[in-house]
């Protein structure tokens, strides 16, 4: 028996709770492994809320929180290649595993191994906001020196966006709130806060000719107050807000493989993809690691280190 934190119906935090479950057995496709450390992302709590259908893999009630880990390959289900039991691997659990747990399954073909020199904390933060990251850059396809504008900055992806942006050489703008500002700065940001004036009007006096992308990671009222910024509507990239097709732009293609997350894995050990880990929690504290990341209140990414 292992611990986890998870949920006994959708709804709000009320639903979470602590309890003890017998090691999964990894099905077709899976691989179990001990859970080191687990990323903290909106994800999460969407899912717990009901609000996200698809990624329970059928899996009854509790269900365990948490979409993305690294840790040791325990156990091999059927079908599984590439990967071998004993192997520090990092993905995520797409069948419903949850990560936030002693041990879980992962699906085999989003899990990679773990490259030396790459911690298991870093290589935890991957499998979203630095998969993420890669994607909107390489839809994007700016040439070094355009201009990029970061609606949503301080949080894990937006970080990890922005960074990555700077090591392609691109002039990064970013809109986020007083609290994300030295962690955006730090990395070399020029920062918009929208609490202490207009951000659509800052960044059009910053760049009065126009954005050569924008990645937006807000949505609503804000994805449509910057969209009108750039040059170019197909150059607004929404990573949650799939109604930005209605503005011209273009929603993320997520590449979760095994060969997208190798490539960050190498950006990361590289120092070009930076993740800006600003929280360990043990599992323990589970309940508030993801309190900060549904409250809004956490820059950069959290993280849960299990063992």
């Amino acid at each position: 028996m292992g611990q986890a934190w998870g949920f006994d119906g959708y709804g709000g935090p009320e639903v979470q709770e602590f309890f003890d479950r017998p090691d999964p057995v990894p099905g077709r496709g899976e691989v179990l492994i001990r859970v080191d450390v687990a990323g903290v992302n909106p994800l999460d709590h969407l899912l717990r809320s009901g609000l996200i259908d698809g990624l329970d893999g059928g899996r009854p009630f509790p269900r365990v929180l948490g979409m993305e880990a690294a840790g040791t390959v325990l156990a091999l289900g059927e079908d599984v290649n590439g990967l071998e039991v004993g192997d520090a691997v990092f993905g995520f659990a797409l069948t419903g595993g949850g990560t936030y747990a002693e041990t879980t399954v992962l699906s085999a073909p989003n899990t990679a191994r773990i490259p030396d020199g790459l911690s298991a904390t870093v290589a935890a933060t991957l499998p979203v906001a630095g998969t993420t990251a890669v994607d909107v850059l390489d839809q994007l396809g700016l040439p070094s020196g355009a201009t990029v504008l970061v609606n949503g900055v301080g949080g894990g992806v937006g970080l990890a966006v922005a960074g990555l942006a700077i090591g392609r050489e691109l002039r990064v703008i970013g809109i986020g709130s007083t609290a994300k500002r030295e962690h955006a700065e730090g990395i070399g940001v020029r920062f918009i806060d929208y609490t202490s004036e207009d951000a659509a009007a800052a960044a059009r006096k910053l760049v009065p000719g126009g954005f050569d992308g924008i990645v937006d990671l807000v949505g609503g009222t804000s994805l449509r107050t910057v969209a009108p910024l750039a040059r170019n509507p197909l150059n607004v990239i929404a990573v949650g807000d799939m109604s930005v097709t209605d503005l011209g732009g273009r929603f993320v293609e997520r590449r979760v493989d095994r060969a997208n997350l190798e490539r960050s894995a190498r950006l990361a050990l590289d120092g070009v993809l930076a993740p800006v880990i600003t929280a360990v929690h043990p599992l323990s504290d589970a309940p508030a690691a993801l309190a900060t990341v549904e409250n809004g209140h956490t820059s950069g990414k959290v993280v849960i280190k299990v063992t």
